[in-house]
């Protein structure tokens, strides 16, 4: 696992990092991921500021933190869309920045990814949608690509809607098609990006369980960026809280949701008072 900072308190109240202590406590899986002291810079907007994070095998974590501050960029530095400035990024003990180009397509095969739109293709069906990334990567037959595609679609509770066209599903039913077509090349790390976004509560609800159940089914690691507590609550197994490019604590879902720090007490309980303001 990745040697987070001890402390990062400041020595004055002021400090902007005062509540980071950088505590991360362990799990019983080895990691699938990792962040060692990544830094990344847009401009004169500093995301990374020296992220230390380690995310498990077989469980589902949750990136957590207010909106903006970094949760969105880490998703691109793990499949290789963005480098890192300075730092590292470890995927099932590869560095991907260090991938030559042929290494790092073969590695992005381990990946699905939930975009927070499904990311559709507005003018295939349902089912070719979902079929894509089969005629895309591998020499299936049609006949194993249909096996595959009704399957999943099943999983996700799609299964007869494979002629539908995008434009004919609701938000939900869009965001269970990205999730099928995420899963399609059976992958070992699944990454969703705020896939609760745009979801009324009870069909953010019905996804939640849905990914539940689909991990207990098919395991590996699945990572989910959101700033939703309930979500959280619902199917993290395990937590990183990220605030100012920094992981403020981290570890298993029920010791976090436990935890003492002021920063993390405030933003799990969605209160008010505490360190994180309007900024």
């Amino acid at each position: 696992m990745a040697s987070a900072e001890p402390d990062q308190r400041g020595d004055h109240p002021d400090d902007e990092f005062e509540f980071h202590r950088g505590q991360v406590r362990h799990t019983d899986e080895p990691d699938a991921i990792e962040f060692v002291d990544v830094h990344k810079t847009f401009g004169r907007n500093h995301v990374l500021r020296g992220l230390n994070m380690a995310l498990p095998e077989n469980k589902i974590s949750m990136i957590l933190g207010p909106s903006g501050t970094g949760k969105s960029v880490c998703i691109k530095h793990i499949v290789g869309l963005l480098y890192p400035d300075e730092g590292d990024v470890i995927v099932h003990g590869k560095s991907v920045p260090s991938l030559p180009d042929a290494e790092l397509f073969e590695m992005r095969k381990k990946f699905g990814v939930l975009f927070q739109d499904g990311a559709l293709f507005g003018s295939l069906k349902l089912y070719d949608n979902i079929a894509f990334p089969l005629r895309q990567h591998t020499e299936k037959s049609e006949e194993e690509i249909e096996d595959i595609v009704q399957r999943r679609m099943r999983e996700v509770g799609l299964g007869d809607a494979g002629e539908k066209m995008p434009n004919e599903l609701s938000g939900g039913m869009r965001k269970r098609a990205g999730f099928a077509r995420a899963l399609v090349l059976e992958p070992d790390i699944v990454l969703f990006d705020e896939p609760d976004s745009g979801l009324d509560p009870v069909r953010t609800a019905l996804l939640c369980e849905l990914i539940k159940e689909v991990h207990a089914e098919n395991g590996g690691c699945y990572v989910v960026i959101t700033h939703d507590i309930m979500s959280a609550r619902r199917v993290a197994e395990h937590i990183s809280v990220l605030w100012k490019g920094k992981i403020v604590e981290s570890g298993p879902a029920e010791e976090l949701f436990a935890s003492e720090n002021p920063f993390v007490r405030q933003f799990l309980a969605g209160e008010s008072a505490g360190p994180l303001g309007m900024e």
